[in-house]
């Protein structure tokens, strides 16, 4: 069956686009929720410091946390309530999902039907929200103990208070997310959370591509490093275009009716 995001590209007339009344509050509600989740990128954390936690991301740069960053679109460097991004929703899903297979009682669920993907997807939903309470108190424990280490205070009154309120701010911008995600899939060109996860990507590459071409311009990263990395990108785009337009048609043939 054919997504909302199909439909509505398969039936886009740009001659007629501004007749298409259900085709631009489509698009407008999408440009909307994006807009929010950029807005919320910039909201910190309760008893988080701006300017301290800026000179702790200059001196900790490069390393996995760089790579979580790009996909929250600057969020987790800047320590805000939507900092885990969807990732914990993305871990819920491919938790419950192998489970499926591994658990006879959640297979039979499966089987269920739409009542059973609903339980499915509450079932996703609780996992999300512990993943995230896990991993909110991780990185505010982290975020104290790293700042100790580098001599600065990112957080200004560190302790179980504002562990607490980081949990609950991370667990609160998470399932924000999620719903903001379900909406875009049913109300805007679908595909929600995929979209999240690439605003969020987009937003940050700008970033990236001027740090590449500084350290190829300045001498710390070799030209040729530089143009291998433009032509993997290059290469990557095209290939997931081509797989995703790809089809293969099938010759179906009816028996005759006697």
């Amino acid at each position: 069956m054919a997504s909302a995001a199909d439909q509505l590209a398969s039936g886009l007339n740009l001659s007629k686009f501004g007749q298409a009344t259900e085709l631009k509050k489509r698009l407008w509600f999408t440009l909307g929720a994006l807009i929010i989740f950029r807005m919320l990128s910039y909201v910190p954390l309760p008893g988080v410091d701006p300017t301290q936690l800026g000179l702790l991301a200059q001196r900790t740069q490069g390393g996995v946390l760089d790579f979580f960053n790009t996909f929250s679109g600057g969020a987790l460097e800047r320590m805000s309530v939507i900092a885990l991004g969807v990732m914990p929703y993305i871990t819920a899903s491919i938790v419950v999902q192998l489970a499926t297979s591994l658990s006879p009682q959640l297979a039979a669920i499966k089987k269920e039907g739409e009542s059973g993907r609903k339980k499915l997807n509450q079932y996703t939903r609780y996992g999300t929200v512990a993943l995230t309470a896990i991993q909110g108190y991780v990185i505010a424990v982290g975020l104290e103990t790293l700042g100790a280490s580098q001599g600065l205070a990112p957080v200004v009154e560190p302790g179980m208070l504002f562990r607490i309120a980081a949990v609950i701010s991370l667990v609160g911008g998470t399932m924000f997310l999620m719903w903001l995600g379900e909406q875009i899939t049913s109300r805007g060109v679908g595909n929600g959370i995929s979209l999240i996860i690439m605003a969020g990507i987009v937003a940050h590459l700008p970033t990236t591509l001027v740090q590449l071409f500084e350290g190829g311009r300045t001498g710390s990263m070799d030209p040729i490093t530089l143009v291998a990395v433009l032509v993997a990108v290059a290469g990557l785009i095209l290939f997931i275009c081509f797989m995703e337009r790809a089809q293969r048609r099938i010759l179906i043939q009816y028996p005759k009716r006697q």
